[in-house]
């Protein structure tokens, strides 16, 4: 019995000298605020559709924009990825939620074809709003494009 008893506590002993710790990532949590601006603000959320006049130099074969949220709106759904394709070729659109109408936006984006969901973005896109009601009309051509992200630090 004693020797069972020196050989587990040998054994403990061992393991616990012998054990490397465990690596730590941290651990990032992202909340975002714009999920309740309304009640943050006190002002009414509105729903914007957004339609885009192309720009065939920045468009070339394909743009795939991404809307970033940003005070004072934030994306819905499927409404935040709109690819627009040479020849104004537009199979999605633009849909955010505001608690007062946008006068400009930014999005992440990258020049592809259609389907081409894997790619990550270049950089960002700064485009100025014009709004008729709860229409809003962007014109690639007013855009301003930012640097790559790889120039970021």
């Amino acid at each position: 019995m004693k020797r069972l008893m020196f050989s587990l506590i040998g054994l403990f002993f061992v393991s616990t000298v012998t054990a490397a710790p465990a690596p730590t990532t941290p651990r990032v949590s992202i909340f975002s605020t714009s999920t309740d601006w309304s009640a943050v603000t006190g002002l009414t959320l509105n729903e914007y559709n957004g339609k885009f006049q192309e720009d065939k130099k920045l468009v070339g074969r394909g743009l795939v924009l991404y809307y970033l949220d940003g005070f004072p709106c934030y994306g819905l759904g499927d409404g935040v990825r709109v690819w627009i394709g040479p020849n104004g070729q537009n199979h999605e659109h633009l849909h955010i939620a505001c608690v007062a109408t946008p006068t400009e936006i930014k999005f992440a984006y990258r020049n592809a074809t259609r389907d081409a969901d894997e790619a990550t973005t270049t950089g960002i896109l700064t485009c100025p709003v014009d709004a008729d009601g709860r229409e809003l009309t962007i014109d690639l051509a007013d855009c301003t494009v930012g640097p790559n992200w790889d120039e970021y630090k």
